[in-house]
């Protein structure tokens, strides 16, 4: 009778595969530190020293993206615009923060579906963009775009889009065209909190960091991706840190104060006009609105909103910023009123203004005729 060996310590290690062993080798020995870094990173941005005219001009700026915005929503629910329409109450210091230190015609801009704002902070005439929420024939898109599709290669601004996220991957385009034309353009791409977690932004960021494209991805964290918090949609809510493990970085900016956003674009425009790459800005801000007209955003309580409304609106802190630099009250309640007189008009021009003619359903539908 063979006598079976008794299962030893000794005698296990040959029962072990080559991997537990290993593993249990690397278990033992030990842990060695991480290796340092020594990829260049943007400085930290510094507030933005703006004279009492710039701080005008973006509170001005500011001001006219609200009360079109507010006008566009009264429109809206007398079904004079059709179909979605997202607002940018609250967000305005972030577009016109980052697009104040652009170059029109040498820089281009491509955003989302909540895209008027950005659009009045490129300079775009008011008449025109509301004309197109409306769909007239006056409308910048001739009346078809509507609130979502907004176009104008005279500003270089490439829209407006329906489809969440597809913009980073065009906008990562439009910045090879700036490298590959040599024009010194960079190449500024909006996207929300929410279209950060889709599959072609990555990409993106790939191969922008392969061929260190001028781009700026701006990430609008306005803290829900339509209805979800980013604490229950995001396993990494710092969106800045997004681009770590494709080398490009990131500053987290305080998205609420114009003259925070504006430092960050100067630091992100200077890195991108440098030759070095890519580089995100996560903006943190607040909608105060729902997602679009349709949102009741029953998903948070009106104590929170109020406390934004408050404590954090863009525009009042400007307008603090504004009285400490000498600008009176009068001063700042004239402007209040000569803004909310071009928003009267360009309601009244869309209004006013014709419907598409039926033949337009067939034009800019092909780049040639067939």
């Amino acid at each position: 009778m063979t006598l079976r060996q008794p299962y030893t310590r000794a005698t296990s290690i040959y029962l072990e595969s080559p991997v537990a062993r290993s593993a249990k080798a690397q278990a033992a020995a030990p842990a060695a530190a991480p290796p340092s870094s020594n990829r260049e990173r943007p400085a930290q941005p510094a507030r933005y020293q703006a004279s009492k005219e710039e701080l005008l001009g973006f509170y001005e700026q500011m001001l006219l993206i609200r009360r079109f915005e507010e006008r566009a929503g009264q429109l809206y629910g007398l079904g004079l615009i059709g179909g979605f329409c997202h607002l940018y109450i609250g967000q305005e210091a972030v577009a016109v923060g980052l697009q104040s230190a652009m170059k029109v015609g040498r820089d281009s801009v491509i955003t989302g579906y909540r895209d008027h704002g950005h659009m009045l902070a490129y300079g775009i005439d008011p008449n025109v963009i509301m004309a197109e929420l409306t769909g007239r024939a006056a409308g910048i898109s001739k009346g078809k775009g509507g609130s979502m599709h907004m176009f104008s290669v005279e500003h270089g601004f490439y829209g407006g889009h329906g489809i969440v996220g597809a913009q980073v991957s065009l906008g990562t385009g439009l910045a090879f065209k700036h490298q590959y034309a040599g024009d010194g353009g960079t190449c500024l791409a909006y996207f929300g909190d929410g279209a950060a977690n889709q599959g072609q932004v990555y990409e993106s960021f790939n191969m922008a960091k392969l061929w260190d494209l001028p781009v700026i991805y701006a990430i609008e964290n306005n803290q829900y991706a339509m209805g979800t918090s980013v604490e229950r949609s995001a396993s990494e809510p710092d969106f800045y840190k997004r681009g770590e493990s494709f080398q490009i970085p990131g500053l987290q900016v305080d998205g609420m104060d114009v003259l925070s956003v504006r430092g960050a674009a100067e630091e992100a425009m200077a890195w991108t006009q440098a030759g070095k790459g890519p580089i995100i800005l996560e903006l943190k801000t607040y909608r105060y609105r729902g997602h679009s007209m349709s949102d009741p955003a029953k998903y948070r309580s009106r104590e929170e909103v109020q406390s934004f409304r408050e404590g954090r609106d863009p525009i009042d802190l400007a307008a603090r910023e504004l009285t400490a630099l000498g600008v009176s009250e009068d001063e700042i309640k004239a402007i209040d009123t000569r803004i909310k007189q071009i928003v009267v008009a360009s309601a009244k021009y869309a209004e006013e203004a014709p419907e598409p003619a039926a033949d337009e359903l067939y034009t800019d539908v092909l780049v040639e005729t067939y």
